[in-house]
């Protein structure tokens, strides 16, 4: 009998082996890959009254780029960001409730809302110390197993009623913040040998407040607490196609329960493609500061975007991070707004010079990639993940949470795409076809094996 090692070696490349398809035939069969068609428009699977993400425009088979517009029910983001930025108050509260009512608040529903999502913050102690005991060097894996945990405390987990689905959302929402911190200083006491600290929430801070309170206690600015809030509300939807919400979607439709599909969710936002891409960007910045002597010659650093491209600089994947979308073609709606405040605290941060290197690179880029693609490239734009790590760590957040404020975030997208698709949608199990192309072979007796 040969060793176990050379028996894996063999198990390793014959497995490989068998998960080779030829791409041709993704061709001969009309294959849409990744549900996107020939064009990069996303094949319509559903229908959704809840967020709409506009990066084009198609007629007649043609599409044309456009300035990216997104809206939450209907209302352009941009206006409900002016709004209440405008009355000098944070907007997430607002901007939950829209999400899964259809309306806004009034000035008496909003109090009484915050006032509700403020009194479910707390967590219970014996959940406290269940999640300290969690082990693994990812934060949103042990976020997901916590949300895993609170089925377990939930005497009504089972029990898919309506009301009952709201309140395990607004539970979700609203503790979720806390549980990330707690979950991130426990992580920090096990892997790092940093002092264990926990701090309540406190009923009358915004959500963003609260979280920056108990990360770093009464050592935050307004201007931090205001970008943050304004972090929140930019990932807190963005239409039923992108995967983590399009994932919750096809879990809810299976008839389970709240907390298995929210923590599918919290899986697909883990993945470096959708909710890792702005620690990409923090990595793909440090390259070039390594390796662009003069961040200011433009010239210098456009030659370096082309290297990145051409995968001779940088991690070798030849994509330049926060550059391009999936949808968005000519801008992002939420990199402009939230690139507009990253200005001012990149000034109070003492950081300009690296702000305006972002805004050189976000410059440069669609130069870059009309080069290396000889003038027929995509048209490309940078994307919220572009600044968004540049104003996490300017406000001190660890990159250990730069995903799980996204997950913070778009818990309220998730929430109201799952209410959706359980109370109304097409109300049967999401099962879209694969074809089978390995062919029919016969069954050979063991003893007639090679």
């Amino acid at each position: 009998m040969q060793p176990l090692s050379e028996f894996m070696q063999k198990l390793e490349e014959i497995t490989v082996q068998a998960s080779q398809i030829d791409k041709e035939l993704f061709e001969t069969y009309n294959v849409k890959r990744g549900l996107r068609n020939q064009d990069g428009s996303g094949v319509l699977v559903g229908l959704t009254n809840i967020g709409d993400v506009v990066g084009y425009e198609k007629k007649d088979s043609l599409v044309t780029p456009c300035e990216g517009r997104l809206y939450y029910r209907g209302i352009n983001v941009e206006d409900l960001v002016h709004g209440f930025q405008k009355d000098k108050r944070h907007g997430f509260d607002e901007t939950v409730y829209l999400l899964l009512t259809g309306k806004l608040p009034n000035k008496d529903d909003l109090e009484l809302f915050s006032s509700y999502m403020a009194g479910h913050r707390d967590l219970p102690n014996s959940f406290v110390n269940l999640i300290l005991s969690f082990r693994g060097k990812n934060i949103m894996n042990m976020l997901a197993r916590s949300v895993l945990v609170m089925y377990t405390q939930d005497d009504e987990a089972e029990n898919y009623s309506h009301i009952n689905l709201l309140k395990q959302s607004l539970n979700l929402i609203a503790k979720f913040p806390v549980i990330a911190a707690y979950v991130y200083f426990g992580f920090r006491h096990t892997y790092q040998r940093k002092s264990l600290i926990f701090r309540h929430p406190d009923p009358e801070m915004s959500t963003a407040e609260n979280f920056l309170y108990m990360l770093k206690g009464e050592d935050y600015s307004k201007l931090e607490a205001d970008i943050l809030d304004l972090a929140l509300v930019l990932h807190a939807e963005h239409g039923g196609g992108n995967n983590s919400t399009f994932a919750t979607r096809v879990i809810s439709s299976a008839g389970t329960d709240t907390y298995s599909a929210i923590s599918a969710g919290l899986g697909s936002l883990k993945g470096y493609l959708h909710g890792g891409a702005n620690l990409q960007v923090e990595e793909m910045i440090r390259d070039i500061k390594k390796n662009v002597k003069d961040w200011k010659d433009k010239k210098e650093l456009l030659e370096y975007l082309q290297k990145i491209l051409k995968g001779e600089a940088g991690d070798g994947s030849g994509k330049i991070y926060g550059i391009g979308h999936a949808i968005y073609t000519l801008s992002d709606p939420r990199a402009i707004l939230l690139k507009d405040k990253a200005r001012d605290l990149a000034e109070t941060k003492g950081k300009a010079d690296e702000y305006n290197l972002y805004e050189s690179i976000e410059e440069l880029a669609p130069e870059a990639f009309a080069r290396f693609k000889g003038g027929n490239s995509k048209v490309v734009s940078a994307n919220v993940d572009f600044y968004s790590g540049f104003v996490y760590k300017c406000i001190d957040i660890p990159k250990e949470l730069f995903t799980p404020i996204f997950a913070i975030a778009r818990m309220a997208g998730w929430c109201a795409h799952r209410l959706e698709e359980v109370t109304f949608a097409s109300r049967r199990i999401i099962r879209p076809a694969y074809k089978n192309v390995f062919g029919r072979i016969d069954y050979d007796p063991l003893e007639e094996r090679a």
